[in-house]
């Protein structure tokens, strides 16, 4: 399997508030309810409180009920990996945006995850392509631009057709630098380049907009 199409994974903190929090869940509960909270506050924004309910929820919950929520885990880690073409998440080599035939492949929206894209897509305004970068430069965290998919986006530009290309990366640091970075590399092939406007806030995620936030700062991208 090559690099691109390797199984996606991501990094997530160390359990937090484990220890004596943990033990208490043991003697009191049993190992194995304290397991599943431990397992629960490994997801990002889950604390003990909310690992607690959604163990007790689960243990509530019938036998087929529990098996049927484990097997989807399991399918999702086994059968999920990136787009050829894009590193959207799909099952397929290639997504069903990319085969699409109806979209308008001029446009290329650019991301910094795949789940941002599904942000994009549920406020139905944009209908072109999409590139996920699996990321965003940073060079504190050790992260620069050979670490993201940028040579794939660039192989798609330079293959030809394309019109705009679409910055929606994260108003952050982070993001702002890797828009203005793709920036200088993209105006040299007389590709149109926008910037998502500001209707995000600055130092949020695309991820944990509404839809109507999404939406409008679409419709206002700016030139670069």
């Amino acid at each position: 399997m090559s690099k691109e199409q390797e199984k996606p994974s991501r990094f997530f903190p160390h359990p937090r508030g484990s220890g004596k929090g943990g033990a208490q869940a043991a003697e009191v509960s049993g190992r194995g309810v304290s397991r599943m909270v431990e397992s629960f506050m490994k997801l990002p924004g889950i604390g003990r409180k909310s690992a607690e309910r959604l163990a007790f929820a689960l243990l509530g919950m019938p036998r087929e009920e529990a098996a049927g929520i484990a097997q989807a885990i399991l399918d999702l880690k086994n059968n999920s990996r990136y787009c050829s073409v894009c590193n959207n998440i799909t099952e397929d080599e290639v997504c069903s945006i990319c085969h699409d035939v109806a979209r308008d492949a001029s446009r290329i929206c650019v991301v910094e995850e795949p789940s941002n894209i599904l942000i994009l897509e549920k406020t139905g305004i944009f209908r072109g392509r999409y590139h996920a970068l699996l990321g965003a430069i940073s060079p504190l965290d050790g992260i620069g631009p050979e670490d993201l998919k940028i040579d794939g986006l660039m192989e798609r530009l330079r293959a030809g057709g394309i019109k705009e290309v679409i910055i929606a990366t994260n108003p952050t640091v982070k993001g702002e630098t890797t828009a203005l970075y793709l920036s200088k590399l993209i105006k040299p092939l007389e590709i149109g380049v926008t910037r998502i406007a500001y209707g995000l806030p600055v130092g949020g995620d695309i991820e944990y907009a509404d839809e109507n936030t999404v939406q409008r700062a679409l419709e206002g991208r700016r030139e670069m």
